[in-house]
């Protein structure tokens, strides 16, 4: 199912909030978005970074960050396929975002209970 597009903001106060969280409102854009400020990577690469989600979820996820021009995707002419993602420009601008989210969350994350590889920690020293 394709995300619903807004083609335009009624500009009340905070239009320009939800123009960009509409960019990254998916489950994984934005996780996508920080791991690709690392560097360029392939579609595994990022499979295996992000562990819990799904190959079809993920296809959608670079999809529609790349129609929303956020990340670029280059694919070599070669078998097997090879394609790789990286941020565009536009992408790379939301780094200070990405980094100030990473921080709170840091900060926060003990308000939201233990993630769940530090849970299953915990119980197996227990």
């Amino acid at each position: 199912m394709a995300k619903v597009r807004h083609t335009r903001f009624d500009c009340t106060p905070g239009c320009s909030v939800e123009a960009a969280i509409g960019l990254i409102d998916g489950k994984w854009k934005s996780v996508i978005l920080f791991h690709l400020l690392d560097g360029t990577m392939r579609f595994n690469e990022i499979r295996r970074t992000i562990a819990n989600v799904t190959p079809r979820m993920l296809t959608n996820q670079l999809r529609e960050l790349e129609d929303d021009g956020l990340i670029l995707r280059k694919v070599y002419a070669q078998v097997p396929p090879k394609v790789e993602y990286s941020l565009s420009p536009l992408g790379r601008s939301m780094q200070p975002i990405l980094a100030a989210l990473k921080i709170w969350g840091d900060d926060n994350i003990g308000r939201f209970g233990k993630p769940k590889a530090l849970a299953a920690e915990t119980t197996e020293a227990a």
